[in-house]
């Protein structure tokens, strides 16, 4: 599976060349736990070798990641439907990545690895907060669980009638008063 995301580039003839793979949770699991539960991704790289130190790469990644609900922690499915060009040019001694459209790579190198490209296209297809779209697609359970928790976290929260009687620390008094102005 990773082996057919290493494109040996030195040797490549010259235009398009296409590479297909299927990836799983164990494919974004590899170098760090990103907490994937499972994945059905489905990649196609086209490499077009354009001169002899010049490459095109299109990258378009299709599938489902899942991976858990920041609210209740049930599986939740995340479409992943993305595509991306890269640059790459061979030349000098040093990987320079700083630029996201071309990726320099030393002249000497005779492959070179796409799956971190791979990887970091599809984890930055996904939302940084994962959570079901409709609050009643969560666990109910684990909802009300939360609920209880924030409800202790809060002491002296506007709508608690009690709090008119519960004493509190002079300092937050103090803050309530700027929030007010």
């Amino acid at each position: 599976m990773v082996d057919a995301l290493k494109l040996k580039i030195k040797t490549l003839p010259f235009g398009t060349h296409t590479v297909e793979c299927h990836l799983d949770e164990s494919f974004f699991n590899l170098d760090e736990q990103l907490e994937v539960r499972r994945a059905d991704v489905d990649v196609t790289v086209e490499v077009t070798r354009k001169s002899e130190n010049t490459y095109r790469l299109e990258v378009s990644c299709r599938g489902t990641v899942t991976t858990a609900c920041d609210r209740c922690l049930d599986d939740l499915d995340l479409p992943v439907d993305v595509d991306y060009c890269l640059n790459v040019e061979q030349m000098g001694t040093e990987l320079d990545d700083s630029n996201d459209e071309l990726l320099i790579v030393p002249s000497d190198w005779r492959e070179l690895d796409a799956a971190p490209l791979v990887r970091d296209t599809v984890l930055l297809a996904i939302p940084m907060t994962h959570c079901h779209e409709n609050e009643e697609d969560c666990n109910p359970v684990m909802l009300d669980v939360l609920d209880s928790h924030l409800a202790e976290a809060v002491p002296g929260d506007d709508d608690d009638p009690q709090s008119e009687t519960t004493s509190t620390d002079p300092r937050w008094e103090a803050l309530k008063k700027l929030k007010e102005q």
